[in-house]
């Protein structure tokens, strides 16, 4: 029986960067990429058109353009790129067992950057205008020039929208956050400060239920649920911050997820809950989920791994001894 000595599941930034720094130390790693939108290995940016807060590209990529490049960089520090999706493993023995629906393989150690999903409300007009106007990351989009001095939209009535309402505002000349219920469920820090900016105007009881523009978004049609009124709102953007959803489904009873479904890493490092598996990138982190944090854990992990596969025991996992 043949067993590897890493298995990396998933691509994007994380799974990409863990690769260079495993082939690199030459542990030959096996990576299975998985699939995005269009049946294209490389993670959400794939579906992402310019990246302009990527260290190292001065005047901007584009996202799959990126990815391209991250997964080349893989190749040449020789490791094996499988374009298949993993639809079970088997943490239980060991060597760990990780399969596709048409390989089967064995392995050391397995590093997990199967990502998360940023949760989409599927309006009328959300795929035609999805960066052109809708996205579900402000921090990412936001100072796209479709925004300057425009008015936007929020989705979302927790830390996540207000945060997001609140950085637009650097960059919009208003937001309008749009919130199904009566209240806020965002902190009270977070909730003084939406109340008291002037850029910001709360919708209550308000749902967007249609998109609408030309090349770009132009406006987005919102009902209060209470009355079903119908109301244009002509925003250059509406941003969604409604959660995301971490692809771990197929981990379930296999290794400890949180409440959410991501994977809980120790302390500083990207150690899970079994000794030999490791976690990276938006898959384990609920609060950054940018491409250059997903690319620093996928390097720890890496290093984690080598380590740890050069050693009687992890000293990761020492540390928690």
């Amino acid at each position: 029986m043949t067993v590897e000595n890493l298995v990396i599941i998933g691509s994007g930034p994380a799974g990409y960067t863990a690769a260079i720094y495993a082939g690199r130390a030459q542990l030959n790693p096996l990576v299975f990429e998985g699939f995005a939108a269009g049946g294209v290995p490389g993670g959400q940016l794939m579906t992402t058109t310019e990246v302009e807060n990527f260290p190292g590209f001065p005047a901007g990529i584009q996202g799959p353009e990126l990815m391209q490049q991250m997964r080349q960089q893989a190749l040449r520090w020789g490791a094996r790129l499988i374009q298949d999706d993993v639809v079970r493993v088997d943490f239980q023995q060991r060597p760990f067992r990780v399969a596709s629906e048409e390989l089967e393989v064995y392995t050391q150690g397995v590093i997990i950057c199967t990502g998360a999903t940023a949760k989409r409300l599927h309006l009328p007009g959300e795929e035609q205008f999805w960066n052109n106007g809708i996205s579900a990351c402000a921090i990412c989009d936001g100072a796209n020039p479709l925004f300057q001095g425009a008015e936007v939209a929020v989705v979302g009535g927790g830390d996540s929208a207000a945060e997001e309402a609140l950085y637009l505002t650097k960059y919009a000349s208003r937001v309008h956050l749009l919130v199904r219920r009566d209240c806020l469920r965002a902190s009270k820090t977070m909730q003084d400060r939406l109340f008291h900016h002037p850029q910001i105007e709360i919708h209550w009881h308000s749902i967007p239920v249609t998109a609408y523009g030309d090349e770009v978004l132009r406006g987005v049609k919102v009902q209060n649920v209470q009355t079903q009124e119908v109301s244009s709102f002509p925003v250059s953007g509406l941003f969604y911050a409604i959660g995301h959803t971490p692809n771990t489904q197929i981990f379930q009873g296999q290794l400890a997820l949180d409440p959410g479904g991501y994977i809980p890493t120790l302390g500083k490092s990207t150690a899970t809950d079994i000794p030999g598996i490791w976690a990276a990138g938006d898959v384990q982190d609920r609060e950054y989920r940018q491409a250059i944090t997903a690319a620093g854990t996928g390097c720890m992990a890496a290093l984690e791994a080598e380590r740890w596969l050069s050693e009687e025991r992890s000293p990761v996992l020492s540390v928690f001894a």
